[in-house]
Formats: C-alpha cells, structure tokens, sequence
C-alpha cells in the first residue's frame, strides 16, 4: 500500500520539477526578448531608421510572427536592410539568418545596385557577420534557404513590386524552405477592397484577399492578422501611389505637411502557417 508520505514526496518533487521547467520557459523568453529589444536600440542602427520605429513597429511585429533569437529566419528582399538591422544581431550566435536578395550581375541595373548596397550594408558593421545571402528572382523559383530548414520566412513591404503571378511564386518559395509548422509573415502597403487593383496595380499598394488567396493557394493556412501596422489615416489614393507617403514623400515639399501628419502607409500584418 502507497503511504501517503511517498506520494506526498512525489507530488512535492513533481511540483518542483513544474516550477523548474516554468523558470527557465521564463528564463529563456527573457532572453529572446532582451537579445531583439537590444538589436532594435543597437549603436549600429542610424537615428533615421530609429525614427521609422514610430510607424514599423519592430518589436511588436516580430513578436506577432513568433520571432526568437534561435529560429533560423529567411528575409525576403531585405533592400536597404532596414529589417535586417534588427534580424542579424538578435539571432547572432544563436540563430542563423538568411537573405534572399537580387542576385548581383555585370548588368548596371535596379537588381544588380540594390544587391551591392546590401552587401555594402553587410560589410560596414560585426553584427552582420553571421548572414547568409542567398539569391532571389521575382517569378522564378528559388532556393532562398535549404528546404525544410526555416522556421521563420519574411517580407517586408515588398509584394507589390512583383505582381500576382510573382507573388504566387514567391509563397512557393517560402512553403519550400519552410519546415512544416513554420511561419511565413508579410506586412504590406493595403489596399482597400473597393479599389480595383489591376487599375491601380502601380500605386504599391495590394489588397489584403489577394494575398490570402495566393498563400492559401500555395499550402498556408492563414493563422491570424494583426493591426500592429494599420494606418486608418491612409486612404491609398495618392498622385504618386504610396511612395506620396513618408518615408519617400516623392511629391518633395508639395503637400508635404499633408503627407507628414498621415505617415506611413496602412499595412496589413497577416501571419501563416505551413
């Protein structure tokens, strides 16, 4: 017969064991969240890409997708590195980074020059010194990272450059390198449903069922969206598309004011599965 002094002991010794398995679950949240909170405050990021926190929401985003500093994460068409100078340090030495960018040619061109200032980027700081650049063309397929390998993909406001069909591609893309359960996470310039994309498709702005609808078709399952990145001031009508909008404020000093006090682009935040 069980003595009650036995199961007692193993209750105590079970309740231990919870509580341990309970600190160091907190122990190593921590950690993840101190290693991205001090990526996004980092000496190496200028001033002008710390102001942009105020309408990007990094830390609120990435927390969104599920971000840690152990995940091996993919970015998509990182362009000036704005992300990735919050990505690198925090999975450095822990986690493994992949940037899927325009493959650097002979040919002087947009793809060739925003590959070399990326690598430029990668070259001026250490907490770079971890990433992988992979290659990346619109409407092909891709190996932006070993198959099965990612736990987290991402892109940043750049569907809009590659239309339907490259947006289609793209999700293939990510399904490919994902491993099954891992994320893909998209935050884009919105469009709203009554506007007819295909007349506006110039503006870079997208509509959020098309993006759905791509995903979906690709395998993901959309787990949840968010309005970290929402902007109701924005009504994505604008001479000059969403490049009106700050950061670009292509208009110059016309209606700049007007433009200023909108801010940035009304962006969906929409978080799948694989």
């Amino acid at each position: 017969m069980t003595s009650f002094k036995s199961i007692f002991s193993v209750s105590v010794l079970s309740l231990s064991m919870l509580c341990l398995y309970t600190s160091n679950a907190q122990s190593h949240q921590t950690h993840h969240h101190n290693k991205l909170e001090q990526a996004i405050s980092g000496e190496h990021r200028s001033a002008k890409n710390k102001n942009r926190d105020e309408y990007r929401h990094p830390g609120k985003t990435l927390s969104f997708f599920g971000f840690h500093s152990k995940m091996s994460v993919v970015e998509i068409t990182p362009g000036g590195g704005w992300y990735t100078e919050i990505l690198a340090p925090a999975l450095k030495g822990t986690g493994k980074l992949y940037a899927a960018h325009y493959p650097d040619t002979d040919e002087d061109n947009y793809y060739s020059r925003s590959r070399k200032r990326l690598e430029k980027k990668l070259a001026s700081h250490e907490v770079f010194s971890e990433v992988v650049l992979t290659n990346f063309i619109p409407k092909k397929t891709n190996e932006i990272a070993p198959a099965n390998s990612a736990d987290l993909v991402l892109t940043f406001r750049n569907l809009h450059n590659w239309g339907d069909e490259g947006m289609a591609a793209v999700f293939n893309d990510a399904y490919a390198v994902l491993k099954k359960g891992g994320v893909l996470g998209i935050v884009e310039h919105r469009m709203p449903e009554a506007q007819n994309w295909k007349d506006n498709e110039s503006s870079g702005y997208v509509p959020e069922s098309m993006v759905i609808k791509l995903a979906t078709a690709a395998g993901f399952t959309l787990d949840s969206s968010s309005k970290i990145n929402a902007n109701p001031k924005d009504t994505a009508s604008h001479p000059k598309g969403v490049w009106s909008l700050p950061p670009v404020l292509a208009l110059k000093e016309k209606d700049k004011e007007k433009y200023l006090a909108i801010g940035e682009s009304d962006r969906m935040t929409l978080k799948f599965v694989k």
